[in-house]
């Protein structure tokens, strides 16, 4: 039997979060929903889910803070924001605390079924084993870890993504438009600099604890790892 994904909503509107709730278990996934920030956390804690949609202005304690608190417990669970702030700065904090996405209200189901679906397909493991290796960089596809000289490093969802992609094209320059389609799923640059935040991330934990440095620009093209 085909195992059940299990999905926590985070929506203090009651009237739409009912609606996300009752269309995605008419898609099959069990969802647990929560309305405040106490509320969210203890279900975090108590329950293994699958992923995660959470909003930012939540009663008690607001999605930011749970992000963090949901990193703390689990590095690897998608997070998918869903708010109406769409500021820059608050798409940057929310990247920066570990989620994984970020879609301003309003929103088209569509759109949102269809990361839901994307990001679960990418959270199941293969079927068998495999790892990337560079240099000193062991890349771990069977359960998502990463090392480097020995060293865990602790990665989100959405930097190990970016970085099986560098890995998986070692040497080869990835253009921002590749990156957008094969890691946010996006056919056009929506303008914002969350690839160049995603690669600050990435070299933070890779590049810059150790003396060898592995990830690189070409100023014009996009990114490359060697």
């Amino acid at each position: 039997m085909e195992n059940v994904h299990s999905i926590l909503l985070v929506e203090d509107e009651i009237k739409l979060g009912k609606a996300i709730q009752d269309e995605l278990v008419r898609q099959g996934y069990e969802v647990e929903v929560a309305t405040n920030g106490k509320e969210a956390e203890k279900m975090f804690k108590k329950q293994a889910f699958s992923l995660v949609l959470l909003d930012i202005n939540l009663p008690y304690k607001d999605g930011f803070a749970l992000c963090r608190e949901f990193r703390k417990h689990n590095q690897k669970v998608p997070i998918v924001m869903l708010t109406a702030a769409g500021q820059i700065s608050d798409k940057v904090t929310a990247f920066e605390l570990g989620a994984d996405d970020y879609i301003v209200k309003p929103f088209h189901f569509d759109e949102l079924f269809a990361r839901i679906k994307v990001f679960l397909k990418r959270s199941e493991k293969p079927r068998k084993a495999e790892k990337i290796v560079v240099h000193d960089l062991v890349i771990d596809l069977w359960d998502k870890s990463v090392k480097r000289n020995g060293t865990d490093i602790s990665l989100t969802a959405k930097e190990f993504t970016l970085l099986v992609l560098l890995a998986s094209n070692k040497e080869k320059v990835i253009s921002k438009q590749e990156i957008l389609s094969k890691v946010w799923d996006m056919s056009f640059d929506t303008g914002t600099n969350t690839i160049e935040v995603y690669i600050s991330f990435l070299r933070n934990k890779i590049d810059k604890p150790f003396e060898q440095k592995l990830i690189y620009t070409k100023p014009g093209f996009g990114y490359y790892i060697k």
